[in-house]
């Protein structure tokens, strides 16, 4: 998108698309992108990942000592319909950095910590680490949408997303279920 100007959304703008982001899925998601962050700054969106209890999504920059030793951290997940209304377009949502794009509601009320979640090959378990957005989340989506997913009713309904651990090994593939079990 070089060379594109992008245009933020207003609180009001955001407002006006919560509606949508609420109409998730609770039971029954699919797995929109996959995004591996070799280094920092740095995006990769694959078909497919291999997922592990040691190292979260393998090639991921976590996975190699960042967060290393902090497994409720291991695995970022974020709602694919709150990334559409704040990014300004699929083209953007790898910006995010969350390894997981899912169409699933993140809401504390549908995921509690420890709620398992199956996809692909692959069992994880929410964490109870909140997940919040920061100064690159604001540069990259517009300060409005930092607010947006930082304050107030935004927190129960984990718009910026949540934090997984991996129980099971395996493969994630886009176009894949996330489920509840």
């Amino acid at each position: 998108m070089s060379g594109t100007a992008v245009t933020h959304l207003t609180p009001e703008q955001l407002e006006f698309g919560l509606p949508g982001v609420l109409s998730s899925p609770q039971d029954d998601g699919v797995i929109e992108m996959l995004v591996v962050r070799p280094e920092e700054n740095e995006r990769l969106t694959p078909d497919s990942v291999g997922v592990s209890a040691l190292l979260g999504v393998d090639g991921d920059h976590w996975s190699k000592g960042k967060y290393g030793d902090m497994p409720d951290i291991q695995i970022a997940i974020i709602n694919s319909r709150l990334l559409e209304l704040v990014s300004g377009g699929r083209a953007r949502w790898a910006l995010a950095g969350d390894n997981i794009v899912a169409d699933l509601d993140l809401s504390q009320a549908n995921l509690v910590p420890g709620q398992k979640l199956r996809t692909g090959t692959v069992v994880l378990e929410i964490t109870d680490t909140p997940h919040e957005g920061c100064k690159k989340f604001a540069s990259r989506f517009g300060p409005a949408a930092l607010r947006f997913v930082n304050v107030g009713r935004a927190k129960e309904l984990r718009l910026r997303g949540v934090y997984a651990r991996v129980l099971q090994d395996g493969m994630i593939s886009v176009g894949d279920r996330i489920q509840k079990l």
